[in-house]
């Protein structure tokens, strides 16, 4: 489990059509589905599904993936993928759509968001060429059911073979704190592989994210924990250190009263 793979590609936008039908439509363009990490440690959890989009009856942009086992995923449409789906995407088609995965944590069942469709037939004549070099390389990495999770490893059980990996977003606004989310996945890794960040390769199979190959790529660094008061904790004393110290009050320095003279009789 701890050989060695290639870097996965990675998704950076959030709302990305790759091969769009209509030419006066603005959408973005990209060499592949899920591009290259920008740097080693880049958190990511991404993936491809064919399947046909069953919407609901009250809204367009939440429904169901349908793949061709029949399995079925809750999924929702963000960004302009909408305004494309409305337009131009024949719903009760199979296409390969890009995804972003999460688990609910109420029953840890799978649904996801999605952000593009891949059809690089689509795509214009001049733009193949640029894109075939990358079509060939990433090859395995543009099947159906592929998932690239990347993230720190927080629990890890050999026995039940459960993984949990946690996700670390870019916050959407400067001065805003990044925000968490955790994927659940089904296999092994080797001994001590919590706090380190992991690069694994996931294979979807029916509605479970199974792990297939994986790369680790080394501890977390832990982030120094500040300690402070609980609330009704009794503060401490103050005591000026400079004071001069008075000597203890006792009988010994005390001056003693003289006796009155008495009157002779």
């Amino acid at each position: 489990m701890n050989r060695p793979v290639n870097p996965y590609p990675e998704n950076t936008p959030t709302d990305t059509f790759v091969g769009a039908s209509d030419a006066q439509e603005k959408t973005t363009i990209q060499s592949l589905p899920i591009p290259t990490p920008s740097h080693a440690r880049q958190y990511r959890a991404i993936g491809l599904i064919e399947a046909k989009y069953e919407r609901s009856e009250d809204l367009l942009t939440k429904g169901t993936l349908i793949t061709s086992s029949q399995s079925r995923v809750d999924a929702v449409v963000l960004g302009r993928l909408i305004s494309l789906l409305k337009k131009h995407i024949e719903i009760g088609k199979k296409h390969l759509w890009v995804v972003y995965p999460r688990t609910k944590q109420e029953n840890d069942d799978l649904h996801v968001q999605i952000v593009g469709i891949w059809e690089p037939e689509t795509l214009k004549k001049q733009e193949l060429p640029a894109i075939q070099s990358d079509l060939e390389e990433n090859s395995d990495h543009l099947r159906a059911g592929y998932f690239s999770i990347r993230g720190e490893v927080v629990f890890s059980c050999q026995q039940t073979e459960v993984v949990i990996v946690k996700i670390k977003q870019s916050p959407k606004k400067e001065g805003e704190r990044p925000k968490f989310f955790k994927i659940k996945l089904k296999g092994r890794l080797p001994d001590k592989p919590v706090s380190h960040f992991w690069d694994l390769g996931v294979q979807l199979v029916d509605t479970v994210l199974v792990l297939r190959e994986g790369t680790d790529l080394g501890a977390v660094p832990k982030k120094k924990r500040t300690i402070t008061p609980k609330f009704g904790s009794r503060k401490p004393e103050y005591k000026p250190t400079n004071m001069p110290q008075q000597p203890p009050s006792t009988l010994a320095n005390k001056p003693l009263l003289k006796p009155k003279p008495t009157q002779p009789m």
